[in-house]
């Protein structure tokens, strides 16, 4: 199931096996039977509460095949979690491998933080600029500073050596620092747990885009799983992802229907450098985590509601 050479390992089968149609099968479930509810953004929603969907990663790693996956994007923003950073600009230098300075153009070189920064954030009072966006204690600084802990360390630390533990929480719900973050945490927060040999997450979230956040999160929990168990030296296992409101836009409802009525492709296999640390990220780039055999259908576009 796992290549073990000597530079890279965390190969993840390929099987035919199409695991993701259980997500195919929440979004038909939601437009179906949601509710009509409006929303913070003014885009008005389809809302269902409380749904499960639980992704086996020895059978493939778990990509949205219906339509492709930003997957720079994804290993991107969870790199910049993992530095604890704050500033979307270094999420830009992260995702497109440049100097700040050279990526002030934001019609090129804009994240999916580009709009929180430039909204939330600047009315907050933080720091916007071309070089400088300031978004609070978002995720990041919550995983890496939460009042001086650096959940990541700890939590993998307490993996080690008490693995039976089930006290292995990783959060970023700071309910004293909420009205200082650009956007409150969406995946609030996660549990890890070790049994012969494997590692599994689950991760609850409490608000949830299914068209456009949902398969973003599902790779990104699943590559820190991955992440971990290489740091570990444990076989990632199962993701399970717990939804609290999950909705899909109105202004994606046409896209929703149009991805539904799409076969899911086998799904792909992830390789990346071997892990001893959490440190050893700094050596790495996005380029070095890598989506083998990964077939999709054509990409669909929606507005993201900001």
């Amino acid at each position: 199931m796992y290549s073990d050479d000597s530079n890279w390992i965390y190969n993840i089968v390929l099987l035919k096996e199409r695991d993701m149609k259980a997500y195919i099968d929440l979004l038909t479930y939601i437009l179906e039977n949601g509710d009509r509810k409006e929303d913070r953004t003014n885009t008005g929603t389809i809302s269902s509460f409380g749904h499960q969907l639980s992704f086996d990663l020895s059978k493939g790693f778990p990509a949205v095949t219906t339509k492709s996956l930003a997957w720079k994007g994804v290993v991107s923003e969870l790199l910049w979690f993992l530095e604890g950073s704050d500033d979307e600009r270094r999420l830009a230098e992260i995702r497109f491998n440049k100097d700040r300075s050279e990526l002030k153009d934001l019609s090129k070189f804009s994240t999916i933080w580009t709009d929180n920064a430039d909204s939330q954030g600047k009315n907050l009072g933080y720091t916007n600029t071309d070089t400088t966006k300031t978004l609070g204690p978002v995720y990041g600084v919550q995983w890496r500073n939460w009042s001086g802990h650096d959940q990541i360390k700890d939590l993998l630390l307490n993996l080690k050596e008490n693995p039976n533990s089930r006290r292995h929480i990783l959060s970023a719900w700071n309910v004293g620092e909420i009205d200082k973050m650009a956007l409150p945490p969406c995946h609030v927060m996660s549990q890890f747990y070790i049994s012969q040999g494997t590692i599994s997450c689950h991760m609850y979230q409490r608000s949830a885009d299914m068209f456009l956040g949902v398969p973003f999160n599902i790779a990104s929990y699943a590559l820190l799983l991955s992440i971990f168990g290489s740091i570990l030296n444990l076989k990632p296992k199962k993701f399970i992802h717990s939804f609290g409101d999950a909705h899909i836009y109105m202004n994606a409802v046409d896209q929703v229907k149009e991805q539904i009525s799409r076969n899911p492709k086998p799904l792909p296999s992830l390789r990346f450098p071997k892990l001893n640390s959490i440190d050893d990220l700094k050596n790495y780039k996005v380029e070095d985590f890598i989506l083998d055999n990964y077939e999709h259908h054509p990409p669909i576009k929606a507005e993201m509601a900001v």
